[in-house]
C-alpha cells in the first residue's frame, strides 16, 4: 500500500528548470491525499505568470504513477495562499542565498 512518504519521496523527482531544486525542497507541494490507490497532489508555483504548469503536472503523474499500490493520480494547482521562500527547506534557502 503506498503511504504519504512514498508520495513525498517519489515527488523529490519533480525539478523546478529555473532553479535546480525539487518542489519538495522548494516547499511547492502543498498536501498529498492517497484514498485506495488514488493519490492527489495539491502544488504550487513560484508565481502565477510561471509557465511550467503543464510540465509539473507531467512529472507529477509520471513519478507518482510508477509507485506500487497507485491506481491513478490526479495533480491540482493553486496559488492559494501564495508562495512564499518562507516554505523552502532550510537546505534550499541556503542554496538560494536566504
Amino acid at each position: 500500500m503506498v503511504t504519504v512518504d512514498d508520495v513525498e519521496a517519489a515527488l523529490a523527482n519533480v525539478i523546478d528548470p529555473e532553479l535546480g531544486l525539487d518542489f519538495m525542497e522548494l516547499g511547492l507541494i502543498y498536501g498529498v491525499s492517497i484514498d485506495d490507490g488514488h493519490v492527489h497532489v495539491t502544488f504550487t508555483l513560484t508565481s502565477p505568470g510561471c509557465p511550467i504548469g503543464p510540465q509539473v503536472m507531467e512529472q507529477i503523474d509520471e513519478f507518482v504513477s510508477e509507485l506500487d499500490g497507485v491506481t491513478s493520480v490526479e495533480s491540482e494547482m493553486t496559488f492559494a495562499p501564495p508562495w512564499t521562500p518562507d516554505r523552502m527547506s532550510e537546505d534550499a534557502k541556503f542554496a538560494l542565498g536566504y
